[in-house]
């Protein structure tokens, strides 16, 4: 037993952890966990719990259901008591998902991102990211099918003068910093209802595992203040929809490696490079950085939603936008993808990302100049002319461009890849077979 393994164990009984959750995720990014007493933990640790995976959607077929979740104890923590639920204390771990002779599962969205972060690592590179994550507070979750109603009536940066949940975010902030989450901004966004949440930077593996716990954190204060917390891209026709602006860096030991003083934008090469195989690949991997049908109603009409494969410097309708915040800071140096919406899986669209930005430094892809226009304003005929490629508009046209791309499939493995389109195919077709309230409006009476 090692020392992590050592220091969980400890800290399991001196702070009285009657239960433990062991986390993991499907293929498709929805939570998944198996709460084990702290007498056992000891052995998962060491032996790692065995679950059938063929009972998981996308994990193993029927053949291969034997499959071992192994806790990480490097993301142990303590969660927040959960308010008229339970005083007993619980805590958390994620888990890699591995095969039982130990080889990793090669279903398991952790494993993916893993690899791509050790391909950096093999060029020296370590990954950091800091997401800006949207969502909104509605009265319930349980509308059937109709349209939900929001918390407050608050604006970009405002302090509602109408909340029912009025002490959400500090509460929501407390929760995370409990955990070690450092967050660094908390805001009301521009529609009723819609908060901001942004989080401090981190390795990508370990912001992947911060997400999920954050999506988890925000439900449960929000059920804790009667109301509900949606991650859902676009839940409101009136509203702009709910994004992850994602900023992400390369550094080589403590050096910015996206940071160059001598540039016009303080962009080194290789930030350059990263950017061209942002946009280059973006159309391939939109369907995993925005994996839903609902998803491409942000994209095509939301405000400052990409619409093209663009960069810009301070453009927040480009796809990928350079900020100018305190220009001269190495450390600051970054750039923020504006694709990923906060239901796609995080471990996946960071794979994706990742491994499309290192696609362009090892191929020395040539960045074009940047947008100036607000693209989102722009038909798709003015796009064209001006020689942006668009971004998929629909969950169908973005299938279709992941199914032909070599890179993602690469990225993902076969497996993942394949069931992801299995499935997502399948979210489309039910789609299309509905008939709309439009629809019978419209032309009923024909």
């Amino acid at each position: 037993m090692n020392s992590e393994q050592e220091f969980v164990l400890s800290a399991i009984e001196e702070r009285d952890i009657r239960f433990v959750r062991l986390w993991f995720t499907d293929i498709l990014g929805h939570l998944k966990s198996v709460v084990v007493a702290p007498a056992e933990l000891e052995s998962a640790l060491e032996e790692g719990i065995g679950f059938d995976g063929s009972a998981i959607e996308g994990y193993a077929r029927i053949s291969e259901a034997d499959t071992i979740a192994r806790p990480d104890p490097s993301t142990f923590q303590v969660l927040p008591l959960e308010a008229g639920v339970s005083k007993l204390q619980a805590a958390r771990l994620f888990c890699d998902v591995t095969m039982p002779d130990g080889q990793p599962s090669f279903s398991d969205p952790r494993q993916v991102l893993r690899r791509q972060v050790q391909l950096a690592a093999d060029e020296g590179l370590t990954c950091m990211i800091s997401p800006e994550i949207e969502f909104y507070l509605v009265q319930s979750l349980r509308t059937d099918g109709l349209p939900p109603v929001p918390t407050d009536n608050g604006g970009y940066f405002d302090q509602a003068t109408f909340n029912e949940a009025p002490n959400f975010r500090r509460n929501a902030m407390v929760a995370l910093e409990e955990l070690g989450i450092p967050v660094e901004f908390s805001h009301h966004e521009t529609a009723p209802g819609q908060q901001e949440i942004d989080l401090r930077h981190a390795d990508a593996l370990t912001m992947a595992d911060n997400i999920m716990t954050f999506r988890y954190i925000m439900k449960q204060v929000a059920r804790d203040q009667g109301v509900g917390a949606s991650f859902m891209p676009k839940p409101f026709q009136e509203h702009a929809g709910s994004a992850m602006h994602t900023h992400m860096s390369l550094f080589e030991g403590d050096t910015n490696a996206f940071h160059d003083p001598d540039d016009q934008f303080m962009l080194s090469k290789t930030a350059k490079q990263f950017i061209a195989g942002i946009l280059y690949h973006a159309p391939e991997f939109t369907a995993v950085t925005n994996q839903w049908v609902n998803s491409y109603k942000r994209i095509v009409y939301g405000n400052e939603a990409p619409t093209a494969a663009t960069w810009g410097v301070s453009n927040r309708s480009a796809l990928v936008r350079v900020p100018t915040y305190r220009l001269n800071k190495e450390e600051s140096r970054r750039v923020e993808i504006r694709l990923p919406d906060t239901a796609c899986n995080p471990y996946l669209a960071f794979s994706v990302m990742l491994g499309a930005g290192l696609k362009g430094i090892k191929e020395g892809y040539e960045l074009d100049d940047p947008a100036e226009d607000d693209i989102s304003n722009l038909s798709f005929r003015e796009r064209r002319a001006m020689g942006y490629n668009d971004l998929p508009s629909s969950l169908d046209q973005a299938l279709r461009q992941m199914e032909k791309s070599e890179l993602v499939a690469d990225i993902l493995g076969e497996h993942v890849f394949e069931f992801f389109l299995r499935n997502k195919w399948r979210e489309w077709r039910d789609y299309q077979e509905q008939i709309t309230p439009w629809e019978l409006r419209n032309n009923l009476d024909y």
